[in-house]
């Protein structure tokens, strides 16, 4: 009787699965990392606006204005080069001997190498600090792991939407610092102006601040930082190649975790089983159809939005007949600096519930297709103020081109959470990273100078004047095309 009458009680149709608990962010180890974040960001960008004056204050142009802009682009693009030549090597190293000494060893050569910029007096002097800015600083790619590491399947897509505040901010403030700290006897006479060190060496003082920044960072990291790799050993023991034998367990425990588009138990429990073995798996077996899909799709994604970051504030800047929008730097700072504010914010309060509901590979399609109205607003805009002038018109404009921009860096989140569910297994996720960081370090060294010198070619003959647009639809319809190749649910490991 009891059993005829559960049956009768008993839905006929199950009901759908609940979706799991999202859990709450370690946010101690999570505020960390992202503290870390800033570092990079702070360093790449803060020579941005003293760039220009500090090449023609060594001499190496001898007075040719129009040599400024090769030597300027080459200090920017000699970052990203040398850190396309050794960041994969940081981010394998990692796997072996921890995320720890690899983020103090960055963090350290962040620190001197920017102190070393600042009292360059020579273009040699500057490369040289630049290349080994560059080459020493893997983190990028070994705090994406850690990311992985700290999360679970549930709160990895919240925890991703935060990494737009920190680059955001430093890219940001890194600017702010270079254009205020720069010639400090000059801009402030009453503090400095007694200062013989800083008439020597004038962007000393730019140099000193992001660099103080990252031996803070360092020391942060040194006291608090916990370690996220299960067992690690010596880089001693590394080098004579007994790491198969010995291992050293980290101390507490470490969860293997796993994203996914939509995700489900069933993930958890293959990675789990996948992660039986935690050895690091050698380079080639890391290159495999999926990781070089989500690797290249970072890659393409990456191409397309720095390019598109280096020919909007030249737009802005360009006089309106001659193809731009005329605008003073005070005006193209505000527009960018809101950009930033709204990006960040916007990606923290709405990604995760986005990708909760839609799934990775939904947000990502649209947001690679958003890039390509973002490209259309910019001729738009000139031909706009070419008859009304900076009309409200043309600021409403504006705005829709910075609500594009926001869509598309949705998909950075996206494709992290592709990156990391490629991973062979827990152990290899820093090569993994590291191999996704390479690509994009080497499309960010060719990039900007691409897209510069095609605007210019786009300003000086009328009839290209429409060539800078279909560079930059084609790096969209390139990125679109690889998107194809993502799956709509995400790549399972199986062991």
């Amino acid at each position: 009787m009891s059993q005829q009458l559960v049956d009768e009680e008993t839905p006929l149709l199950r009901p759908a699965q609940q979706k799991k608990a999202r859990t709450p962010l370690p946010w101690r180890q999570f505020s960390i990392i992202l503290f870390l974040q800033l570092a990079e960001p702070l360093t790449s960008q803060v020579i941005a606006p003293f760039a220009p004056q500090l090449i023609r204050d060594i001499g190496i142009t001898n007075g040719d204005e129009t040599r400024v802009g090769y030597y300027v682009g080459l200090m920017h693009s000699l970052f990203f080069a040398t850190q396309a030549l050794t960041v994969l090597h940081w981010s394998r190293l990692s796997d072996h001997i921890g995320r720890k000494p690899v983020i103090l060893t960055g963090l350290f050569g962040l620190s001197i190498s920017m102190y070393c910029f600042g009292l360059s007096k020579t273009f040699w002097g500057l490369v040289l600090s630049r290349a080994l800015n560059g080459a020493l600083n893997g983190n990028i790619g070994v705090m994406k792991s850690m990311m992985v590491e700290i999360t679970d399947s549930t709160n990895l897509a919240q925890a991703y939407s935060y990494m737009p505040i920190a680059w955001s901010s430093g890219g940001t403030i890194g600017p702010l610092i270079g254009g205020s700290l720069s010639r400090p006897a000059d801009q402030f006479p009453n503090i400095f102006g007694h200062s013989q060190f800083l008439k020597t060496y004038p962007y000393f003082l730019a140099c000193a601040v992001p660099a103080t920044f990252s031996m803070l960072a360092w020391v942060v990291t040194f006291l608090f930082l916990q370690e996220t790799v299960p067992t690690r050993v010596t880089l001693w023991r590394l080098l004579r190649g007994k790491h198969r034998k010995d291992s050293t367990p980290v101390k507490g425990p470490v969860t293997p975790t796993v994203p996914t588009g939509y995700l489900t138990a069933e993930d958890t429990t293959q990675r789990a089983k996948a992660d039986g073995d935690p050895k690091p798996l050698p380079l080639r077996s890391l290159l495999i159809p999926r990781v070089i899909i989500a690797a290249g799709n970072y890659a393409t994604l990456s191409l397309f939005d720095i390019a598109f970051r280096a020919v909007q504030p030249v737009f802005f800047a360009t006089p309106i007949e001659l193809g731009g929008l005329g605008l003073d730097p005070l005006r193209i700072g505000n527009i960018l600096a809101i950009y930033g504010v709204i990006n960040g914010l916007f990606q923290v309060i709405f990604f995760a519930d986005l990708h909760d509901r839609f799934g990775s590979k939904t947000i990502f399609s649209v947001s690679m297709a958003a890039g390509i109205p973002m490209i259309i607003t910019l001729p738009i805009l000139n031909a706009l103020a070419r008859v009304q002038g900076l009309s409200p018109m043309v600021w409403a404009i504006v705005g829709l081109q910075l609500a594009f921009s926001v869509i598309v860096n949705l998909a950075y989140a996206c494709v992290f959470i592709y990156i990391a569910a490629a991973s062979p297994n827990q152990a290899s996720l820093g090569a993994t990273n590291g191999i996704a960081q390479l690509g994009v370090s080497i499309m960010r060294a060719i990039g900007p100078a691409s897209a510069t010198s095609t605007f210019s070619l786009s300003i000086e003959n009328p009839h290209h004047a429409w060539i800078v647009y279909y560079y930059l639809i084609a790096l969209v319809c390139v990125g679109i095309c690889t998107s194809l190749l993502l799956p709509r649910q995400l790549w399972k490991n199986q062991h």
